[in-house]
């Protein structure tokens, strides 16, 4: 009986044991997992009324500008019709979707010696949504890679007695070194086209010297955000063929100082593209396709400054871009002179684009409870100016007319400027915001530009007023 007892305490022992290992690695498994795996998003909406037609996307809610007048007749032709005379882009429009809800998952605190690793990955759901006769669409939206990269990092390099290095490395897609610092509107387009937008495949250098200044180099490639060229059939065309078979990576250098709730940040992208692998020549009056070398190469400088102090901020960027489509900006190139041997010469459309954000606000109500409150009043500010061509464009008819001319939107638009007031109230992780939008272009009379690319015959303003509803919860 006594030899059963101690069995039977050996097997219950031995269970215990068991399930306390069991319980511990189950434990160990979760601190893991909530010390290196951060998962975080939002599911965010929008109620989004325009009152004009607008050149825009992803589901009509990524607004660039609004189109310019489409007359039904002249002046002329409605007095003899008797039928009144209508600008038939003059219709507003009203939706509200869940388009951009997004999910991602930040990965730290991995260490191996002197090296950190890390990485990201997030997605959303993107376009699909719009139903209209102009956006022949299915209804169901995609669920798209935003970004996915990995980090490697080394701290406490030493530069000198006093002052240290940090050096960064990044690998993957992730935000183009121009178009991270985003100003605070709440729009989708977080400010484009009056600053760069673009995510792109890349192998980023941030090094930290010291105390106030950081170093940093990119070479990035194409992917969602591409540039433009000419397709097989002659029309334009925005794919990642060009700077593939540039088979150059895109190269971005910057500066960046930082002190006292300043910073200061420029650099400087440079971008070589092929439009073209093949050419013609004539021959004896019969056509033959020949293998060609064309190339373009453009710089786009920018200048970035930040204030923050307290409840109050200020940020302000101004670019000056050539051949700046592929991160969403008003710009493009066109061609300069085509040669007897089938090759084809460039020049870069010059844009000037700047931003200014304001935002004061902070704390309101009790702020004893679990759920604290703010309340911020933000305005931005937008301004384009085309700048032209930097050399004269091919003019094959001998017309004054540009052949062909690359630009990602309307072609005619001369200068552009928006402002936006907006208020965004939070709770906790809600957030309940309220955007007015204003964006008025300048247009010269389509198919009426000069060879700089400008569109100078009967200039005329077009004016979008956007108001805007967005909730988001963030988790």
């Amino acid at each position: 009986m006594i030899l059963l007892l101690l069995c039977a305490l050996t097997v219950t022992s031995v269970f215990a044991l068991e399930g306390d290992a069991k319980a511990a690695k189950k434990e160990a498994v979760k601190s893991h997992l909530k010390q290196h795996f951060k998962p975080y998003g939002f599911i965010r909406n929008y109620f989004t009324f325009d009152s004009r037609e607008s050149i825009s996307g992803t589901g009509d809610l990524y607004n660039y500008q609004p189109k310019d007048e489409a007359w039904n007749q002249t002046e002329a032709e409605a007095a003899a019709s008797g039928l009144p005379r209508e600008d038939l882009n003059a219709h507003s429009t009203f939706r509200f979707l869940s388009l951009t809800t997004r999910v991602g998952l930040d990965i730290v605190g991995y260490k191996w010696r002197n090296t950190e690793f890390g990485g990201k990955i997030e997605a959303d759901f993107y376009a699909g949504l719009s139903t209209k006769v102009s956006h022949p669409v299915s209804g169901v939206a995609q669920f798209r890679l935003r970004q996915a990269y990995m980090t490697l990092g080394w701290d406490s390099l030493r530069m000198n007695d006093k002052d240290y290095a940090r050096v960064d490395l990044l690998l993957g897609q992730a935000w183009h070194p121009m178009a991270a610092d985003f100003s605070d509107v709440i729009s989708l387009a977080s400010g484009a086209p009056f600053g760069p937008f673009n995510r792109s495949p890349q192998v980023k250098m941030d090094a930290r010297l010291g105390k106030y200044f950081t170093l940093t180099g990119s070479l990035l490639w194409q992917m969602q955000y591409c540039s433009l060229g000419p397709s097989p059939t002659g029309a334009s065309t925005q794919a990642a063929d060009f700077i593939m078979y540039s088979k150059t990576p895109e190269a971005y250098l910057g500066l960046s100082v930082h002190t006292n709730g300043f910073l200061l940040r420029a650099g400087a992208d440079v971008l070589s593209i092929k439009p073209r692998q093949i050419g013609t020549v004539n021959v004896g009056g019969n056509t033959i396709s020949v293998s060609v070398k064309d190339r373009i190469t453009t710089a786009s400088p920018f200048l970035y400054v930040q204030y923050k102090k307290d409840e109050f901020s200020i940020k302000a960027k101004t670019i000056f871009s050539e051949a700046g489509e592929h991160m969403n900006l008003n710009s493009g190139y066109g061609v300069k002179a085509k040669n007897p041997d089938g090759s084809w010469e460039y020049t870069p459309l010059r844009a000037s684009s700047s931003w200014l954000s304001i935002v004061y606000g902070g704390k309101i109500g009790a702020q004893e409870d679990k759920h604290p409150q703010k309340l911020q009043g933000i305005l931005f500010a937008g301004y384009i100016e085309n700048l032209g061509t930097k050399e004269t464009l091919y003019d094959g008819n001998h017309d004054g007319r540009p052949d062909d001319l690359y630009t990602p939107r309307a072609n005619n638009m001369n200068r552009m400027w928006r402002l936006s007031p907006t208020l965004l109230y939070t709770v906790g992780k809600f957030q309940l915001g309220l955007e007015y939008e204003i964006t008025s272009v300048q247009y010269g009379q389509a198919g009426t530009s000069d060879l700089y690319g400008l569109a100078k015959a009967n200039l005329h303003w077009v004016t979008n007023h956007r108001v805007q509803l967005m909730t988001k919860y963030n988790f």
